[in-house]
């Protein structure tokens, strides 16, 4: 690499291709057979840990990275998974078992959790994300940096 190459900043602008896999093959995003994706680093488009793996590397390359739940989105938290009444939430919410349901705390704050299970009493919500507890494939191919 040269001395005069650009890399990618936590502020660059970039082009890119990339596959998100979880370890026994899943795939939960690919760009490949598509147009290149652009993004701003730092702006929340790309995941931050994925994006961390991004600083540093210059355009033209086509990289793997291996990350252990720790290293992507975090080990699976069981306080993170609660069994909430059906009249203790909002009226009307809409409630679909194997979905993600959008909350917001009161504050103006959003968030949402995976409605795992679904009674007539009760609804189980898992509000860890999705990838949490896995390792992922982040595979990305620099195309520019801006």
């Amino acid at each position: 690499m040269s001395e005069t190459q650009i890399t990618v900043a936590p502020d660059s602008f970039l082009t890119l291709h990339y596959r998100v896999t979880t370890s026994d093959g899943s795939e939960i995003l690919n760009t490949f057979d598509m147009k290149p994706a652009t993004l701003q680093m730092g702006s929340g488009q790309l995941a931050e840990n994925l994006e961390k793996c991004l600083l540093g590397q210059p355009a033209g390359e086509r990289l793997v990275f291996l990350l252990e739940p720790a290293q992507a989105f975090g080990e699976h938290n069981p306080r993170l998974v609660e069994r909430i009444a059906r009249e203790a939430l909002p009226a009307g919410m809409e409630l679909k078992e194997n979905a993600v349901v959008e909350f917001n705390d009161g504050e103006g704050a959003e968030f949402a959790g995976f409605l795992r299970e679904l009674t007539e009493t009760h609804a189980l919500f898992d509000f860890n994300h999705p990838l949490a507890g896995k390792s992922v494939r982040f595979e990305v191919e620099i195309i520019g940096i801006l």
